[in-house]
């Protein structure tokens, strides 16, 4: 009897611990739901960032002024400057700029390397056969280059005298238009460092990159004059179909114009105002 009280006690204080629990966990059930019907926000999945606009550019990055690298390495001069505010006007996350050699720009801008290619390129009637330009956004005429003493004055004077030109420039096609031979380089920089070592008598080329030049190399004894060749327009090139690039193009072009951040950068690079053109 003693062991039978004892047990139905004990099944007695299972029961009621039972009981207790179960009136906990239904407790902590509510809390629960409680819990989830408040003002928290539900978990999200995170928001995925937006993809980067990029405009991809090529250049010739070895024509100081208008494009050159740094001491860094990276692309800097005028060009730079400028396509790099003309695609952010343009709404472009990223201005993407890859070194290319002159000669190859409109091949690999036709191949779909690069949406457009700025490169001090001369608007002309040929290259505008195969590219699209944008408006004309410099101005620039032929200079020629040669040692101090020379004393050259025109293409005229250069008749049976060693010329050096960059490959397929405007400077090439001025000179061969007259019936004379040329010295072709990749860069108008090997042309005149060809000069001071007495490679070619002289060299014939755009005057900014011309002028630039002389001013990084003052003891070099080297002097210019105009080739008086007439006045050259620069352009931004595209493929010749992509008119909705083009006129995106040319608006941001007059806006930078039209609010003087295109004279702030000419004038960083040239240290005078912008011409009107």
């Amino acid at each position: 009897m003693l062991n039978s009280s004892k047990e139905r006690g004990i099944n007695l204080f299972k029961m009621k611990f039972r009981l207790v629990l179960a009136g906990l966990l239904s407790l902590s059930l509510l809390t629960l739901a409680g819990c989830g019907s408040s003002n928290a926000p539900a978990p999200t999945s995170p928001t995925p960032a937006p993809a980067e606009k990029v405009l991809k550019i090529g250049s010739d990055i070895a024509y100081a002024p208008f494009e050159f690298m740094d001491e860094q390495q990276h692309p800097t001069g005028f060009d730079i400057d400028l396509i790099n505010a003309v695609g952010t006007d343009m709404g472009y996350t990223k201005v993407n700029i890859e070194t290319c050699s002159f000669d190859g720009l409109i091949a690999a801008l036709q191949a779909g390397k690069y949406d457009a290619i700025i490169s001090a390129m001369t608007i002309t009637d040929e290259r505008a056969k195969t590219v699209q330009f944008s408006d004309k956004y410099f101005k620039s005429t032929q200079y020629i280059a040669m040692k101090t003493g020379a004393n050259f004055k025109s293409l005229a004077d250069l008749k049976g005298k060693k010329i050096g030109v960059q490959l397929n420039t405007t400077g090439q096609f001025a000179v061969e238009k007259v019936g004379m031979e040329t010295k072709k380089y990749d860069t108008t920089p090997d042309a005149l460092n060809d000069l001071l070592n007495g490679g070619v008598d002289a060299v014939v080329a755009d005057a900014p990159v011309v002028l630039w030049f002389q001013a990084q190399n003052a003891s070099a004894q080297i002097e210019s004059v105009d080739a008086n060749t007439g006045a050259e327009f620069y352009g931004i090139g595209m493929k010749l179909d992509d008119k909705e690039l083009g006129t995106k193009m040319n608006a941001s072009l007059k806006k930078l114009i039209d609010s003087g951040k295109y004279n702030e950068i000419y004038k960083k690079w040239f240290k005078v105002d912008a011409p009107k053109f």
